[in-house]
């Protein structure tokens, strides 16, 4: 795969950054029985940033790969954000924000792996 080549100032990292830390500080207070949601979001999440980090320090398909992961987890953190936000679990704002940011994220991503 050939393009840009992230650097430290890659904006998609940063992003996925800042999303998912808002994304984990929402789920911290969750309790039982949503528990295992709430831990299922800060592993998605935690994901995002790693995979992208990841396939910035890689090239060809290598690349494109942790980017694909990073976008898939990025959709699965949506949805259990979602489900959390549905069930009254957490913050409707924050999670708002963090779901926007996740958005802005994934529509990055897609571009990187299809330029």
């Amino acid at each position: 795969m050939h393009g840009p080549h992230p650097t430290s100032d890659f904006l998609t990292l940063t992003k996925a950054e800042k999303a998912a830390g808002i994304a984990i500080s929402v789920v911290l207070t969750v309790r039982l029985p949503l528990r295992s949601l709430a831990d299922q979001v800060i592993r998605s999440a935690s994901s995002v940033p790693a995979n992208l980090a990841q396939g910035a320090g890689r090239t060809g398909k290598d690349r494109s790969y942790n980017w694909k992961v990073a976008y898939g987890s990025a959709k699965e953190v949506d949805s259990h954000l979602r489900l959390l936000a549905g069930a009254g679990a957490i913050d409707a704002t924050r999670t708002q924000q963090a779901l926007a940011l996740f958005d802005e994220v994934r529509a990055m991503t897609w571009r990187l792996l299809h330029h």
